[in-house]
């Protein structure tokens, strides 16, 4: 085989392996764990946009409840990175209770009278 089939052949298999698992790594992005934490995390960060419009938080509050968001974020990515691009039932448990507290943040600095 000459060098430049094998070269060909080479950049062929990588192209089927690279589309193999770009296709692997579209699903694992959408595995149902990790759906459910970042639609979470959505709704969380369409609440703090929410109350900076309406005046109930300020740039700064929101600032900070946004870091917040995406440190969860952050070790929701770090987590599936260890995993093969999923997350395991206990990690989303540990996310979820982090999202809940950043929810629960979110009220509180939303309602500062009415917070327990």
């Amino acid at each position: 085989m000459t060098a430049i089939r094998k070269t060909a052949a080479l950049l062929a298999a990588l192209l089927v392996s690279g589309a193999a698992w770009a296709g692997q790594s579209q699903w694992q992005n959408n595995h149902p764990r990790r759906t459910e934490v970042n639609k979470r995390l959505e709704n969380q960060n369409k609440r703090i946009n929410q109350g900076v419009q309406n005046g109930t938080l300020n740039k700064g509050q929101a600032h900070q409840l946004r870091q917040n968001d995406r440190a969860v974020r952050g070790e929701e990515r770090a987590m599936a990175s260890q995993n093969g691009g999923h997350i395991t039932k206990q990690e989303q448990r540990t996310l979820n209770a982090q999202e809940n507290k950043n929810s629960r943040k979110i009220y509180q600095e939303k309602h500062p009278q009415t917070a327990p």
